[in-house]
């Protein structure tokens, strides 16, 4: 059984956010979970909660039901959200753009193997 938890619109680049992303997949649940809380980067935190509500999920589902020491995570992806445009102003009259970029969190926890 699958479950799936998805964050949208978050503000950290998905660049930066892939790094840790890609550190958790194939791991178990417990194990992802330790990892994230280790790891000292915003994004880390981000996934944590993401990670949590498809643990979560898993675990209250209606009929089947998986308790969290048999989840293993088969996904984790980053993927790109809209780009808020702001610009700054530069010499000689000029505007320079600066892209705050956004992302979107998607984990997906199976007790398949």
């Amino acid at each position: 059984m699958e479950a799936r938890a998805i964050t949208r619109f978050v503000r950290i680049s998905p660049f930066k956010a892939r790094e840790v992303a890609r550190l958790i997949q194939g791991k178990t649940a417990r194990e992802a979970m330790a990892m994230v809380d280790l790891i000292p980067r915003k994004a880390a935190r981000l996934i944590s909660r993401t990670l949590r509500s498809a643990v979560a999920n898993a675990e209250n589902a209606d009929a089947n039901s998986v308790p969290a020491d048999r989840l293993i995570v088969k996904e984790a992806v980053v993927g790109e959200g809209p780009t808020i445009r702001r610009f700054r102003p530069k010499a000689r009259g000029m505007a320079g753009r600066i892209r705050k970029r956004t992302s979107h969190l998607r984990v997906v926890v199976t007790d398949e193997v």
